[in-house]
């Protein structure tokens, strides 16, 4: 099998109006594909097409055109469900059971063993980060942040091949989302695939393969992160930064020489080349006026500047 999650044409539409019925396509004709043990993002707008995706992929909503398959088989086989784990953006329990009963309730339902449950959903619900002070409380008396690490231990009982995450980091603080960063990346290095739909772009360049983008239901833009950073049909920059000598200074230096873009830092200049050959040229210049060297990089568009520009 190559792909775990494989999506063809995917399409749903929504009634609107009473009497005169409009359709309203809230998915267009998507297709993609997601390979084994990756973590891979899922991006748009609101309104873009996100959660119905996710949801069709759960069998909670049903497409209007197209279909879509999960680790090979289709996504009406309820065998193959067992095999997943889902959190949706906003979880919703029962809210008089405790956050230790109902794991023990998904448990039972997933058949996991009696003799094993009890360590299980202690070991998940401790992952997640919820306190052990915690575990015997009622659900109802559960901050946004607590529910959605209640939400994430479910989705993770059955110890699933692929995972499914619907704004993980949903009403989590900054502890939290850096726990569950930790766990997405742990998940990953088991070989576990995970799916996951965020607005939070820099949980995205921090912990993703590969990306697609959505647009008005459309597929804009999909493929590996780092080349879809890499500013496409633009000549490669690279940004040098330099401190204890001036821009002005380095201008003098950099006078002779053309295709040197020098700005102002802080104690320091940002000078930008096109040729990797020129850093050579700018570090010795540099030095010459004592200046040192803070850093390297290639120039990449930011995400931000992408899922914008996928928006326009």
């Amino acid at each position: 099998m190559t792909n775990i999650i494989e999506i063809e044409n995917l399409s749903k539409d929504y009634e609107k109006g009473f009497f005169k019925k409009k359709k309203i396509r809230a998915l267009d004709g998507l297709t993609l594909s997601v390979a084994p043990g990756q973590i891979f993002g899922f991006l748009g707008g609101n309104g873009a097409g996100k959660t119905t995706t996710i949801k069709i992929l759960m069998r909670l909503l049903f497409p209007t055109e197209g279909g879509a398959r999960i680790l090979g088989s289709d996504i009406s086989d309820v065998k193959m469900h067992s095999r997943i784990g889902y959190c949706p953006e906003n979880p919703y329990f029962y809210d008089y059971l405790n956050a230790s009963e109902l794991m023990m309730y998904f448990a039972e339902l997933l058949g996991i063993e009696p003799s094993k449950r009890r360590g299980k959903c202690e070991e998940l619900l401790a992952k997640v980060g919820l306190q052990e002070k915690d575990w015997n409380r009622q659900l109802r008396k559960f901050s946004k942040g607590m529910l959605q690490r209640v939400g994430i231990a479910q989705s993770l009982i059955n110890d699933p091949e692929v995972v499914f995450f619907d704004e993980p980091m949903s009403g989590l603080d900054p502890i939290g989302r850096r726990e569950i960063r930790q766990l997405i990346e742990e998940l990953r290095a088991r070989g576990v695939t995970v799916f996951m739909s965020t607005h939070i772009l820099s949980d995205i360049e921090a912990l993703c393969d590969n990306v697609a983008i959505l647009r008005n239901g459309k597929l804009a833009a999909s493929g590996n992160l780092h080349d879809l950073l890499t500013k496409s049909g633009e000549v490669q920059t690279f940004e040098i930064i330099v401190k204890n000598v001036s821009a002005e200074i380095m201008r003098g230096e950099l006078s002779n020489a053309a295709g040197f873009d020098v700005g102002e830092k802080p104690n320091g200049a940002s000078i930008m080349v096109s040729e990797e050959d020129d850093i050579a040229t700018v570090l010795s210049a540099a030095r010459s006026r004592g200046g040192n060297l803070v850093s390297v990089q290639p120039v990449k568009q930011s995400l931000e500047e992408l899922f914008v520009g996928s928006e326009e």
